[in-house]
């Protein structure tokens, strides 16, 4: 925007060569600015959650594995806390052995219950890395006063396209 005096004449210059390089600085100035906080909000993301096997090791245990399908054995003391860990996407086939009341708790602190009985089988979904829920990864807690065991069948998918 230029100035004029009322006669037209002593007119200031605010989008002169000087006006264009102090907002030219200012906006790479903004811009590197703004570039630096994403890149150091990226750094400061959650790190992966290892898989259940390295995670919780006393918890849960390899029973099988070829290249279509893992099975574990996961048990759990009464009133027991696990390890933050995850599991392969897209989840597996879970077979209670022993009746369960457990707590799974995922890395934004919701929570949630599962209450099932011995024999019941059920689809646990995994999405590892999506989100910070308890489908993504969580820490397990035994609510019972009496130890449960399950089994897990992870399907590998990959291997069956």
């Amino acid at each position: 925007m230029a100035k004029l005096s009322s006669a037209g004449v002593g007119r200031e210059e605010v989008c002169g060569p000087r006006a264009l390089m102090t907002m030219l600085t200012m906006l790479v100035g903004v811009s590197l600015g703004a570039a630096g906080h994403i890149a150091y909000a990226r750094m400061q993301s959650a790190p992966a959650v290892p898989d259940a096997l390295t995670a919780a090791p006393n918890e849960y245990h390899l029973e099988f594995e070829n290249e279509y399908v893992r099975v574990t054995r996961v048990k759990y003391g009464a009133h027991q806390k696990g390890a933050m860990h995850s599991h392969a996407a897209p989840g597996g086939v879970i077979v209670t052995l022993t009746d369960q009341d457990a707590r799974v708790t995922g890395r934004d602190g919701s929570t949630r219950e599962l209450h099932y009985k011995a024999g019941q089988p059920r689809w646990a979904a995994a999405t590892p890395g999506k989100d910070l829920s308890t489908y993504s990864a969580h820490a397990e807690e035994n609510l019972g006063d009496r130890p449960f065991e399950l089994v897990r069948i992870d399907p590998k998918i990959g291997v069956c396209r």
